[in-house]
């Protein structure tokens, strides 16, 4: 039986969809001419060996739609697919010069990127990838780039923003997945960048000529009477986006979740030895293949994971500084089996757009194999008033399985979170955190720390 994936449905050349727990791509007949040119330039062969286009071939499987199509491709399998309002500036950077470089490529074979979202790259092994097959197009000579607009509102707009005012605005486009508008983004920017060449042009510029044609009739008449863009000229936007991008660079301050473990608030050397120890013997023998590891800091525990496990290991963090630097190692190729993503787990990406389903929530996205959640609780129960029976029921939807560090409320850290608030906690103890858990979970084991109060709990969903 075949499910088409809620989020491909917008595209007349083609959709996604499931089925016997692959993921395929149906080519539609009104676009097979087209992919079996793009075939035919070498162009997809070019970039598959590259590693910037997702590696597919034509499978002999029944179309979802026979009636649009009757060509199925089947790319390769993306463990976990994450969105750009997840992303730290540097992955955002990352796909935004992965697009440059595909339609640079695109261009010296005759074609063109007929669209640039940010919802067209993946991150797999420590890499950006592109994986929508069907977003190339011949280039007609003497036609701009359709697809100006939307790249410069799903990267450029959002990375000037990061760099120049808050790396909190990356994840605008949780609010518009179309992007960050250009007079919105012209708006916030400071002055200076308008005497930018990059800034200036494609964003201060663009949003101006934007405002000046908008509700123009006759704007899409008198643009087709505009001088024909030449093969150079194309080039030549490629390279000045290019470079523009490349001048955003955002470098992440220190925070207390990025310096976590330097900082030796939580553990001694020898304690967090110990600590270490118990998660590599616990996680050997869950035999996971996926892993969500939730509070990541920087990655310390999930590149444990990743080498215990041979899993691709997802690793969610709320500071954007300590994913910056988990992606800049993963990106290294030093722990490339670690994603990094940004997520506040007091509010996790929802399930929205069209339908409430074009891109699916994070407990959509699982369940995970193994969750864990290392000197987390407390602030999900404590910092965030969440009960323990409600973190504990939604830990239960999210992964089959759980290593949970709890941290007593006598623990200095806990101290620290009361000492501006009323202890109102009266079931935050260990006795309440068993009971609230007992009810989704069995516990199946359980390692007192040392040098601490603190205890690592195994716990396989009922």
């Amino acid at each position: 039986m075949s499910e088409r994936v809620p989020g491909s449905f917008r595209d007349p050349a083609g959709f996604v969809f499931r089925r016997g727990g692959g993921i395929y791509r149906q080519v539609n007949d009104s676009f097979v001419d087209t992919y079996q040119a793009c075939v035919d330039s070498g162009l997809y062969q070019e970039l598959q060996e590259l590693g910037l286009l997702v590696e597919h071939r034509v499978v002999d499987q029944q179309p979802a739609d026979a009636s649009l199509g009757s060509l199925v491709l089947m790319p390769t399998q993306i463990p976990f697919v994450s969105y750009p309002y997840e992303w730290c500036p540097g992955q955002l950077r990352a796909a935004a010069e992965l697009t440059l470089e595909i339609q640079r490529r695109a261009l010296e074979k005759g074609f063109v990127l007929r669209d640039a979202s940010a919802f067209n790259v993946q991150f797999h092994q420590g890499r950006p990838i592109f994986i929508d097959t069907l977003s190339f197009t011949p280039w007609v000579e003497g036609e701009p780039w359709v697809a100006y607009n939307q790249f410069c509102r799903h990267f450029l707009a959002p990375l000037a923003l990061a760099r120049h005012r808050d790396s909190r605005l990356t994840t605008f486009s949780r609010i518009d997945l179309d992007g960050i508008p250009l007079d919105l983004a012209a708006a916030l920017l400071p002055w200076k960048t308008r005497l930018s060449f990059g800034l200036g042009v494609h964003v201060h510029a663009h949003a101006r000529s934007q405002r000046r044609h908008a509700g123009d009739a006759n704007h899409q008449a008198s643009a087709q009477k505009q001088p024909k863009v030449s093969l150079q000229a194309m080039l030549g936007l490629t390279d000045s986006l290019l470079s523009a991008i490349r001048k955003q660079e955002w470098n992440p301050p220190k925070t207390a979740w990025r310096d976590y473990y330097e900082a030796r608030e939580s553990y001694s050397d020898s304690g967090l030895a110990h600590k270490e120890a118990v998660v590599r013997e616990v996680l050997r023998t869950t035999g996971a293949s996926s892993l969500w590891d939730f509070g990541a800091n920087t990655g310390r525990f999930s590149r444990i994971a990743g080498e215990v496990t041979g899993a691709e290991v997802v690793a969610f963090e709320m500071d954007v500084s300590a994913v910056e630097l988990n992606w800049r190692e993963a990106a290294e190729g030093a722990t490339p089996s670690v994603l990094p993503l940004l997520l506040d787990l007091s509010n996790p990406s929802p399930s929205q757009g069209w339908a409430h389903s074009e891109r699916a929530s994070l407990e959509a996205r699982g369940p995970a194999d193994v969750g864990l959640a290392l000197a987390l609780i407390h602030h999900l129960a404590i910092g965030n008033n969440v009960p323990l029976r409600s973190v504990a029921s939604w830990f239960a939807r999210v992964a089959k399985k759980v290593v949970i560090e709890w941290v007593p409320k006598d623990d200095p850290l806990v101290q620290r979170l009361l000492a501006t608030r009323e202890d109102v906690f009266d079931d935050y103890s260990t006795s309440g955190f068993e009971s609230a858990f007992d009810e989704y979970f069995t516990i199946q084991d359980r390692f007192p720390l040392e040098e601490s109060a603190r205890s690592i709990y195994v716990m396989q969903a009922r």
